[in-house]
C-alpha cells in the first residue's frame, strides 16, 4: 500500500510548517503512522514540536515521525545519489573540480534539489512505511524552480547532438553523457507524473495584499504544468475583534478575504484564525488541526 502524500505550498512565513505539523499530528492521533518532513532551508518542525536540535526520522509521539532536511543535508544526499552522473554531463563542457561543481549546481539550480526530494518522497510513498507523508516544502520560489527542469532538459536533449559533435571526446564518452542525460530527463518526467497523479496540494497564504497578489501567478504556473491545488488555506485570519488593534487588523483583512473568495471560490477555502498565543506544542497544533480537518474533530489521541 502506498502512502497518502500531502504537500503544503506557499511563500515563506505564511504558516506552511504549522499546517503541515498539525496535519501530521492529527493523522497520528487517529492511530495512522505519519511522517512530517521539512525541506525548508531553515526548518522549524522541531521548534514547533518543542524539540531540541534538528530531527531525522524520529518518532516524537505515538505514530508520529518528523524529519528535517536543510540545504546541507539535501545537498549531501543529492551528491551521493546523482552527483557523479550529472557531473559526467557538465564536465564534458567545462573543466571544473567535482567539489566546486556540486556547490555550484545545488546553489544556482535549486530545482535539482527539489527534484531529488520529490524522488525521495516518491520512494517513501511506494515503500508504504507511513500511512501519511506530509511535506512542508521550501519557500515557493525554490519549489517552483523544479517545474522548469523537465523543459530545460528536453531543450538540452534536443540540442545535444549538435553540441556533442564539437566535443573532443571518444564515441564511448559521448554515449555515456547522452545516457546520463536521458536518465536525468526520465527522472524529471517521473517526478512530475508523481506530483500530478499522487499528491494532494494545499496552498497556504495570509490575508495581506502582497501575499494575495502573488497567488495568481503561482496558480497559473502550477496549472501550466498540470498541477492542481486541492484547497486554499488562509492563515492568521482575525475572528475575534475585541480590541482596537484587532478591529483595525480585521478591517484591513476584509478586502483581501473577499478577493480570495471571489478568485478561488471554486476551491475549498479553510480560514485558520489568528491565535492569541504562539502555535507551538501538541495542544496548540491540535487547535489548528481541528480547523484544517473538521471531519476528524472527534478523534481522541491514542
Amino acid at each position: 500500500m502506498t502512502s497518502d502524500v500531502h504537500v503544503f505550498l506557499g511563500k515563506g512565513g505564511v504558516g506552511k510548517t504549522t499546517c503541515a505539523a498539525a496535519t501530521a499530528l492529527h493523522y497520528a492521533d487517529a492511530g495512522e503512522r505519519s511522517l512530517a518532513i521539512s525541506t525548508d532551508p531553515t526548518p522549524s518542525l522541531s521548534h514547533i514540536f518543542e524539540l531540541a536540535g534538528r530531527q531525522r526520522e524520529r518518532e516524537v509521539l505515538a505514530h508520529l515521525f518528523i524529519t528535517e532536511l536543510g540545504l546541507e543535508e539535501v545537498r549531501a544526499m543529492w551528491n551521493e545519489r546523482f552527483g557523479r552522473e550529472v557531473y559526467a554531463v557538465f564536465s564534458a563542457f567545462v573543466d571544473i573540480p567535482y567539489e566546486r561543481f556540486v556547490e555550484f549546481v545545488t546553489s544556482v539550480l535549486p530545482g535539482l534539489n527539489e527534484e531529488f526530494m520529490v524522488d525521495q518522497i516518491r520512494g517513501l510513498s511506494r515503500q508504504g512505511g507511513y500511512r501519511h507523508i506530509v511535506w512542508d516544502t521550501a519557500p515557493l520560489g525554490q519549489t517552483l524552480a523544479l517545474l522548469g527542469t523537465p523543459a530545460l532538459l528536453a531543450e538540452h536533449l534536443r540540442m545535444a547532438p549538435r553540441v556533442y559533435s564539437h566535443l573532443r571526446t571518444s564515441g564511448e564518452r559521448r554515449e555515456s553523457v547522452m545516457a546520463a542525460l536521458r536518465r536525468w530527463d526520465q527522472l524529471a518526467t517521473e517526478c512530475m507524473a508523481f506530483l500530478r497523479d499522487d499528491v494532494s496540494f494545499s496552498m497556504v497564504t495570509i490575508p495581506e495584499a502582497l501575499a494575495v497578489r502573488q497567488l495568481d501567478g503561482v496558480f497559473a504556473e502550477l496549472e501550466r504544468h498540470g498541477l492542481v491545488v486541492d484547497r486554499l488555506i488562509v492563515n492568521n485570519v482575525v475572528k475575534a475583534r475585541d480590541s482596537a488593534f484587532l478591529r483595525e487588523k480585521g478591517e484591513h483583512q476584509e478586502p483581501q478575504l473577499r478577493l480570495l473568495r471571489e478568485r478561488y471560490g471554486h476551491l475549498p477555502i479553510v480560514e485558520v484564525p489568528l491565535f492569541s498565543h504562539e502555535v507551538r506544542g501538541t495542544e496548540a497544533l491540535r487547535e489548528v488541526a481541528r480547523v484544517l480537518l473538521p471531519k476528524m474533530e472527534g478523534v481522541v489521541p491514542v
